[in-house]
């Protein structure tokens, strides 16, 4: 491994230097934060790419043999790297998405009778350089692999050349950008005002009839785009508007997904395993008041502080599949984040992963993440598909890194926009329980999406 550390430089800076090399990986703590965002990193160039579609994984083109998951682990075998414990955690690895959708290839689900924008179900990068920032100490750095290369003295010359050539790239002056408007056309929803009501009733009675404890819906809002749109204004307008300590832009050829998600699904550091699942929102207010009633109200809610505690146990059950006996533990039980429109709970989870376990497993035994699903979560699967009917691809997915150290960061991919060609999509959604109000559920969907509107220029309260 060749490390070159560099003067500091934001990394919104460095991303407009890079912002036109192929396949690239922005992973953003635009809401910095000493524990929750201290690390931003972005990589582009990639040697390899690890692709899934209808439960079929290739590498670079090429079909893998046997379970996609099995395929990834090997994969990522042959990279092997040691850890460097006085650098950020990613090192180089794989980086970029895993749909919701890749759940079919772990449970026998129904598919969405409507499949959205035909997205994989996955597409990681494997990437041997990557450029890291530490925001609290304020310094970055290129660290480079050398891989693919297998013989040491042709790895290290290749580890050499490629930080040189992205020391370069980083340190070209940057002509003055025209900014294109990133505006959208009328946007639509897969649900009426009236629909979305009676799909909440439904699962209700669902609940009351007792098939399910507590499931996630969503509304999916759509528009077309301008031929000269520009990802890369509407991604800066939206962490301008939005900051969220889990945020990532992917620009993948006509693919571009820009994340301003708030919640971590799975960080593994060695051994130690964390979640921190989201659940209990309510709308901010400009009024500093009646802000800080709403963030009361929240905390007192019975409704919210349920859905919160049914899904941390769902969390407990789920690692407890691959971290050693005793070790899972609540860090943290329904504190208070505040983000720009909305107040949430969020709870923490902790476990020491099993020796015999690896990013890999984790990523099997908790996919997706249990607060975008509900509890049974098989179940609530089965039912989100029969409801929403149209899939929900990266949304509720997960985006991030596997280092080739088995360190591993991912997000929720909520607060995530994927622009594939010349159509927008997103979606909003939130947890509903027997105490659920279809009114109100309609309402969070709509505080949740306000951030995404108002980067596009649109009015949340008459875009659709």
């Amino acid at each position: 491994m060749h490390v070159c550390e560099l003067p500091w430089i934001e990394p919104i800076k460095a991303l407009r230097c890079l912002a036109q090399r192929p396949q690239l990986t922005f992973l953003d703590s635009a809401a910095e934060h000493e524990l929750l965002g201290r690390y931003s990193y972005l990589a582009c160039e990639p040697f390899g790419t690890y692709f899934v579609a209808d439960g079929q994984a290739s590498w670079n083109g090429e079909a893998l043999i046997g379970n996609p998951w099995e395929a990834l682990r090997e994969l990522l075998a042959r990279y092997k790297e040691a850890h460097r414990p006085d650098l950020p955690p990613f090192q180089g690895g794989a980086a970029g998405f895993l749909a919701y959708d890749l759940s079919r290839t772990l449970e026998r689900l129904p598919a969405p009778s409507i499949p959205g924008l035909g997205l994989p179900q996955s597409i990681l990068h494997f990437y041997d350089v990557v450029v890291s920032f530490d925001h609290c100490a304020e310094k970055c750095w290129i660290v480079s692999t050398g891989w693919p290369e297998q013989e040491p003295t042709r790895r290290a010359e290749r580890a050499r050349r490629r930080a040189d050539e992205f020391a370069a790239l980083l340190a070209r002056p940057k002509s003055p950008r025209i900014v294109i408007p990133s505006t959208a056309g009328q946007w639509n929803s897969n649900f009426s005002r009236e629909g979305f009501k009676a799909a909440v009733q439904r699962v209700i009675d669902l609940i009351l009839a007792g098939d399910i404890f507590q499931a996630n819906i969503a509304q999916r809002f759509s528009a077309k785009v301008s031929p000269l749109f520009d990802p890369l204004t509407f991604y800066c307008q939206l962490r301008s508007l939005n900051p969220a300590p889990f945020a990532a832009l992917l620009q993948y050829d006509a693919l571009t997904i820009a994340s301003s998600s708030p919640e971590r699904f799975l960080r593994l550091e060695g051994r130690q395993v964390e979640t921190r699942p989201i659940k209990g929102t309510i709308a901010r207010s400009a009024d500093a008041a009646e802000d800080m009633h709403r963030a009361e109200l929240l905390l007192a809610s019975e409704k919210d502080r349920a859905e919160n505690i049914m899904i941390v146990d769902l969390l407990r059950n789920d690692l407890s599949r691959v971290c050693t006996d005793d070790s899972v533990e609540v860090s943290a039980i329904c504190n208070l984040e505040s983000y720009a429109s909305v107040h949430h709970l969020v709870s923490g989870i902790e476990g020491t992963l099993g020796a015999d376990q690896d990013a890999v497993s984790l990523l099997r035994a908790c996919f997706p993440g249990g607060s975008v699903t509900g509890v049974p979560k098989v179940r609530t699967m089965e039912i989100i598909a029969d409801i929403e009917k149209v899939a929900r691809e990266v949304y509720c997915g997960a985006i991030g890194f596997i280092g080739f150290d088995g360190y591993m960061d991912t997000n929720i991919a909520i607060r995530t926009v994927v622009i594939d060609d010349d159509v927008a999509a997103f979606h909003a959604g939130g947890a509903i329980t027997a105490m659920s109000d279809p009114e109100a559920e309609y309402e969070e969907t709509l505080a949740k999406a306000k951030r995404l509107f108002q980067a596009f220029g649109a009015d949340p309260t008459g875009a659709f």
